[in-house]
């Protein structure tokens, strides 16, 4: 009577196990890099570039060129008066020479040195597109390229909107745009809007619509 020999079952790979809260607490608390010296390479008008000499958290010394700006505010107008279901947002087209193309956006600026960033958004606003708001929220706050760009981003919802004149500055050649909230989102799908802090803020902004979270 011959007898089979079974087959060894191949070991199943196991799926990386999701962070943990411990572990995520314990990675925030992880040391910070270590000036050594610091050297100014470039002052421009918006931005400073430093080439920065650290010490690494994990103990390694390496050079850093960082570009230090003063921060900026991102405007999501919105306008729920004709219809909440589907509301229009201020969009505008404008060329970026570092692009090297026309660009759809949501209305932009930088922060003066010692201004509050809700004040900024609501001169940036006022100045590149003529509304105004009653009615602002801070939708959310993020780095645009933190491996060499020290600047945050801070996007700004703004409700019940009213129009006004624009004053923007003599380089800016804006056109402005009022576009469903679908539209927009189908522009996305459509690969026609391209600007980062454009596409968070209306993928988020209509996250949280749906999710009744506004």
């Amino acid at each position: 009577m011959s007898t089979k020999r079974k087959s060894a079952a191949a070991p199943k790979s196991k799926s990386p196990a999701p962070a943990t809260k411990t572990a995520v607490k314990k990675a925030g608390k992880a040391g910070k890099s270590k000036l050594i010296s610091s050297k100014l390479a470039y002052k421009g008008k918006v931005f400073s570039v430093f080439s920065d000499k650290v010490e690494e958290p994990g103990g390694g010394i390496n050079v850093r060129e960082v570009i230090r700006h003063n921060g900026s505010v991102v405007i999501l107008a919105v306008d729920e008066s004709k219809n909440p279901a589907d509301p229009e947002i201020i969009l505008e087209r404008q060329y970026r020479h570092a692009a090297g193309q026309f660009l759809f956006e949501l209305p932009a600026g930088r922060v003066e040195p010692g201004e509050a960033p809700l004040a900024a958004a609501k001169r940036e606003m006022i100045e590149e597109t003529g509304y105004r708001a009653k009615k602002w929220s801070l939708l959310t706050k993020y780095f645009a390229s933190p491996g060499f760009l020290g600047e945050w981003m801070q996007i700004y919802l703004a409700r019940e909107i009213r129009e006004g004149v624009a004053t923007p500055e003599e380089d800016e050649q804006i056109e402005i745009l009022r576009v469903p909230l679908s539209e927009a989102l189908g522009m996305i799908a459509a690969g026609k809007i391209h600007d980062g802090k454009t596409l968070i803020g209306l993928m988020l902004f209509n996250e949280r619509r749906r999710a009744g979270t506004l």
